[in-house]
């Protein structure tokens, strides 16, 4: 029925944005709540059940509208199906449990017929039937209303399915990508015993997609398919023995990596629920002997003697020894020797959890030194009870101290690092991401916290790491002293932190003869444009990032008289050619009575751009409107001795997320835009949370501006999250807490991945997302200015403590 509408006179602004009425923004009812907005917030046109015609209503009714509609069309048994589809390209009008029954195939039925898939459309169906006789049903074959649904109509002309899922709705809960991988060899080496014709196994996923896993990230093996090269046909039976996974093989023998996130399932079974699991005084925390897919594998000691760990630290075995600071934490310790130095290598597992990225830490070892000092696990622990707050460590960050730390009241605390071109082989590391945590000197803590690239690179230069070391050093001298006279005393607020210099990702100062180029990344055009915004007429200035493609760097150095010089460090040890800076300021106080066009010069390790009033004007306006700009400096009598300084917007492709694998499938995640979940609240049963902690956007960052695809984002976590919370023990329990969900949705097409370790979810499981998951992925393209979308959040399930 109609609702009620508000009175102009108790409206005077818009209820959605609250934009004030004017003579030219008139008011505008919501014909399906009654409410009063603006033009912008209520364009949309729908059909209404109390009107004949399609009438004018706000966005908000509009997506509820279209959510409800979507629900109802889904769970319509006679209702035309939403333009939909299946995760696989090419998908069969049969569904999958009847067409494997099919006799007198043409071919045997391939692995992916007998797939879990969402009850998404299948592309195969579209041009076979008119869109009014589409019909939805499961994949076991069965309606939304529970009926049979009769496919014979749609059985002819449907295509078989040319791609393997990465799992088998056969393969128990408890059979890991390792077993796989194991089970995949094993049949391999029977079947060439008794089979003549050539087999030929490829990955399920593109070969462009595909990765190998290595021996830290063990979530990622691939699945197979078999592809007969040869005229034979093969019984559906001989197709069964063929399969890559066998039900017959157990996965209890099979080890799990320390480092592994899958290695915190069953943890919770022999702990004490409790958030430190670290006793007063210098008694250890439990050590994990040994650990397994069953509870029966774990071996835990609750109490370990100091001798006992000095034991086993000592025998330099390949494997760490494994501490349960809690059941959603553990810490991997190994004495290794690192550039010819003994040293104490820490490493997290489980910090991944809360949204953290894990912590490396490598400490120098003491001479006579035969226990880690365990003020690092009291430190990990901190940084666990930040993330359960929301306060994370990111890249070029800092933890700061203010009592004394590691015997020593001079350890002012860790500036945080992005691992690049180090050295790591034979370390403990966990899964992407993660970052190395670096001992700073109590004098070093203003740099850290205001200008850490010129600590990093200055320690980098100390030690002869580039661009930053990663061991710490511990009870040596500062290498910055007090701040004396610096350029950054014009930029930073050194002494109270109330204002620091702006530092734009991915921005690079690249210096090379007679020509310097500042590359600002076409993405980052609203951050330049605050930096403009922000700083007076006559300055602007840049912090910049370490560039990778750089083969050197500025080094800023201070001597032991507290005065400041210019250093490079290299690295390749080679000749110098592309020298990247740290920031750039352009200065326009120039007059032009100087003789001078402009004047550019190394100022510490930076670079100083000085420019007159007119061109700084000229350069504001370049930026703004986003395009190059070349300034020529030198003598105005100079003839052809000139040098330039270009500013430059550039297209890059990014390494961001270098390294991170979709539990969906294995995909490499490097070059998508990822940024922290939505907030939305915690799902919680039997003791267990699962917490959804990242999304990554497999678009360009530009195309995000719009704040459609995070409130999406936050839908569709608070629907994954709810559709698996009643089976959250039973998937801890078969080592899947750590799930990645992908949506994909475009004008004619919706589809969905769910997947943990590299294989996909079983069936039971994606009946309840079908669920939760279908309506508010078609109310997701209710914006068609957002389209196409694709992105992928991740998920991990967590003890409630």
């Amino acid at each position: 029925k109609q609702p009620l509408w508000v009175p102009d006179s108790e409206a005077p602004n818009c209820m959605s944005c609250q934009a004030k009425f004017t003579f030219t923004k008139r008011r505008h009812h919501c014909r399906a709540c009654g409410k009063v907005f603006c033009g912008s917030c209520c364009k949309r046109k729908c059909k209404l059940q109390y009107m004949e015609k399609e009438a004018r209503v706000c966005t908000g009714c509009y997506d509820d509208i279209n959510k409800a509609q979507a629900f109802e069309r889904m769970m319509s048994p006679t209702g035309p199906v939403p333009n939909s589809s299946v995760s696989s390209e090419h998908s069969s009008a049969v569904p999958p449990a009847e067409e494997a029954q099919i006799p007198g195939s043409a071919s045997s039925p391939s692995p992916s017929a007998l797939l879990p898939i969402s009850a998404l459309k299948q592309p195969g169906l579209e041009g076979l039937c008119p869109r009014e006789q589409r019909r939805v049903w499961f994949a076991d074959g069965i309606l939304p209303n529970g009926e049979v649904a009769d496919t014979a109509k749609l059985s002819s002309g449907a295509k078989r399915s040319q791609e393997s899922s990465p799992v088998n709705p056969d393969l128990p809960e408890t059979l890991t990508e390792d077993d796989l991988v194991t089970d995949v060899n094993q049949k391999l080496k029977e079947e060439s015993d008794r089979i003549t014709r050539m087999e030929e196994f490829h990955p399920s996923v593109p070969s462009d997609d595909a990765q190998q896993a290595t021996p830290g990230q063990s979530e990622v093996a691939p699945s197979y398919k078999f592809v007969t090269l040869g005229t034979e046909e093969c019984s559906p039976a001989e197709a069964e023995k063929s399969r890559p996974s066998s039900v017959d093989h157990s996965t209890q023998d099979v080890p799990v990596s320390a480092s592994s996130y899958r290695a915190l399932c069953g943890v919770e079974n022999w702990v004490r629920r409790e958030i430190s699991l670290l006793a007063d005084g210098d008694q250890l925390p439990p050590l994990l002997l040994a650990l397994g897919e069953k509870e029966k594998d774990f071996v835990v000691e609750e109490h370990p003697f100091h001798q006992k760990v000095t034991l086993l630290l000592g025998e330099g075995g390949p494997n760490p020894l494994t501490f349960i600071l809690n059941a959603n934490l553990l810490v991997n310790v190994k004495l290794i020797t690192y550039s010819s130095e003994k040293c104490w290598c820490f490493s997290t597992n489980g910090l991944h959890g809360l949204g953290q990225a894990e912590i490396v830490i490598l400490l120098q070892r003491l001479p006579d030194e035969d226990v880690f000092p365990s003020e690092i696990l009291k430190l990990f622990l901190d940084i666990y009870n930040d993330a359960m707050k929301g306060r994370f460590i990111k890249n070029m960050e800092n933890i700061t101290f203010t009592e004394n730390f590691l015997s020593n009241k001079e350890h002012g605390g860790f500036l945080f690092v992005s691992p690049t071109f180090q050295k790591l082989d034979d370390q403990i590391l966990p899964d992407n991401p993660f970052l190395f945590g670096i001992l700073i000197h109590k004098l070093e803590i203003p740099w850290a916290k205001m200008f850490p690239i010129r600590l990093m690179l200055r320690l980098g230069a100390e030690y002869g790491a580039y661009p930053a070391p990663v061991v710490s050093v511990r009870n040596r001298k500062p290498l910055f002293r007090e701040i004396g006279h610096t350029i950054m005393n014009l930029l930073v607020d050194l002494r109270n932190y109330q204002y620091t210099l702006h530092t734009i990702d991915n921005l690079f100062v690249h210096v090379e003869m007679g020509r310097s180029c500042i590359k600002i990344p076409v993405r980052k055009y609203n951050e330049v444009m605050k930096v403009i915004n922000s700083s007076n007429e006559h300055v602007i200035s840049i912090g910049a990032s370490v560039n990778t493609e750089a083969d050197s760097h500025l080094v800023c150095v201070q001597n032991k008289h507290g005065l400041y010089h210019t250093q490079a460090i290299s690295a390749t040890g080679h000749p110098r050619k592309v020298t990247g800076a740290s920031f750039v300021v352009f200065n326009g106080a120039l007059k032009t009575s100087s003789g001078f066009l402009a004047k550019s010069s190394i100022v510490e390790d930076g670079l100083m751009v000085q420019i007159t009033q007119e061109t700084m004007e000229s350069l504001r306006q370049a930026l703004r409107d986003k395009k190059d700009f070349k300034i020529t400096c030198g003598k105005m009598d100079a003839g052809d001795a000139k040098e330039y300084v270009d500013i430059c917007w550039v297209e890059t492709e990014e390494k961001t997320n270098k390294g991170i694998l979709s539990p969906v499938d294995g995909k490499s995640m490097e070059g998508t835009h990822s940024e922290k979940a939505p907030q939305c609240r915690d799902f919680e049963r039997d003791g267990k949370v699962i917490k959804c902690t990242e999304v990554y956007y497999f678009v360009k960052d530009h195309e995000l501006s719009s704040a459609v695809p995070h409130q999406f984002a936050k839908e569709i976590a608070t629907a994954c999250s709810t559709a698996l919370c009643p089976h959250l023990k039973t998937l801890k329990n078969n080592g899947m807490n750590k799930i990645g969900l992908r949506v994909s949705i475009d004008s004619d097409m919706v589809e969905y991945l769910a997947g943990s370790g590299g294989h996909l979810l079983p069936q039971k499981y994606l009946n309840d997302l079908d669920s939760a998951l279908i309506p508010v992925i078609h109310g997701g393209m209710s914006d068609p200015t957002a389209l196409p979308l694709k992105m992928e959040l991740i998920f991990f399930i967590i003890e409630h403590l």
